[in-house]
């Protein structure tokens, strides 16, 4: 699997700019908000105010960050330029991690089972097979659950340039299915 940071990063550009003008801009940050949050079966008010709130800071770092003629977008090169430098978006990443793995363990258990899993991918926009193929890169248990902190550190390593050969490669892949 060749998938790079750079694929993985244009990956996510597009399935974040919900409406596909090649520009990432507030509205798409709350369309996918809601669509998250929709398919958070199970998930307290808590957890998934938590969620909107780590979309909404996602959307204001990088409009912090890159949008230095304030006109309320952001297109792909500045979106990679920040995002593919973790010292200026790391905790972004990691607030986005514990809050979208917490909507995937509204029991608190510490597991996330596979339809909900699959459910929040899906509503990111996420293809089936890939979703799959990532869940099961995670070593699921018997019970085809996956732990909570496995799926967190993938989120995390996605953002991350130096990292290949990665579970969340799955997601760029086009795997057969």
């Amino acid at each position: 699997m060749g998938a790079t940071a750079v694929d993985r990063i244009k990956l996510v550009f597009t399935l974040f700019d919900v409406d596909g003008n090649g520009y990432l801009e507030e509205r798409d940050f709350s369309t996918m908000a809601d669509r998250v949050v929709r398919a958070a079966e199970g998930s307290g008010d808590t957890a998934k105010r938590a969620m909107e709130a780590a979309f909404h800071r996602y959307w204001t770092t990088l409009e912090r960050e890159l949008d230095a003629n304030h006109d309320g977008r952001v297109s792909y090169e500045e979106y990679a330029a920040c995002v593919l430098s973790p010292e200026r978006f790391a905790p972004t990443v990691a607030e986005f991690a514990e809050t979208l793995t917490a909507l995937g363990d509204p029991d608190g258990d510490g597991m996330i089972e596979r339809p909900l899993f699959v459910a929040l991918m899906t509503a990111i926009g996420f293809d089936r097979p890939n979703i799959d193929a990532l869940f099961d890169a995670f070593a699921p248990s018997a019970g085809d659950r996956v732990r909570v902190p496995v799926w967190a550190a993938a989120i995390k390593d996605y953002y991350r340039p130096d990292k290949v050969g990665i579970a969340g490669d799955h997601l760029v892949a086009n795997v057969a299915g």
